[in-house]
């Protein structure tokens, strides 16, 4: 065998191995967990705070099922085309379909907002909670809830928490502030 038709077998192998090993390595391999997430946005001092929240709310996003997938991107769609009846469906088949899935939960929340649904909103958040603590998206939504509702020293406690879990959104720190000076608290 000539050493051109050997390197051309052999680059072929290779070719066919690493495509191998990229079917069977799970996608996100090497990627970092939700709590490795979470660890990094508390770190007051992470330059890149953006990128990690958005691979949150990525990770968030994830339900493990095509047709929960599939509910949450059509109930979202309906949420951007302000058509909040047929958004609270879909989210609302997605929370019969897949109770456990924190997300689909916090999507109905925004729907029932959109709608002036208060009440179902913060049942919704609640459970957003139950099922996922860390959601600082639901504590801020609460306490905006609960802010709107005269609940201030309520609401400064969800924002708090939020602010906890995520010390870089800016509308967090000027809520806690604002809500602090209003009930006699401690800003930060």
């Amino acid at each position: 065998m000539n050493m051109r038709i050997l390197k051309s077998s052999y680059n072929r192998v290779v070719t066919a191995a690493m495509a191998v090993c990229l079917i069977f390595v799970p996608l996100g391999a090497g990627a970092d967990t939700l709590d490795d997430l979470f660890a990094r946005l508390a770190d007051p001092g992470t330059a890149n705070w953006q990128t990690v929240e958005r691979d949150i709310e990525i990770q968030f996003g994830l339900s493990g099922s095509a047709s929960a997938d599939l509910l949450l991107r059509r109930g979202e769609a309906a949420l951007e085309d302000q058509d909040i009846a047929a958004a609270i469906d879909h989210l609302t088949a997605l929370t019969d379909h897949a109770p456990d899935f924190a997300e689909g939960w916090n999507a109905r929340a925004a729907a029932y907002i959109m709608a002036g649904l208060h009440g179902p909103a913060m049942d919704d958040l609640r459970q957003v909670l139950v099922l996922e603590p860390r959601h600082f998206g639901a504590l801020a939504g609460l306490g905006a809830l609960l802010e709107e509702q005269g609940r201030r020293e309520a609401a400064l406690a969800a924002f708090r928490e939020a602010l906890a879990i995520h010390p870089h959104r800016p509308e967090l720190q000027s809520a806690v502030v604002r809500l602090a000076r209003s009930t006699g608290g401690t800003p930060l």
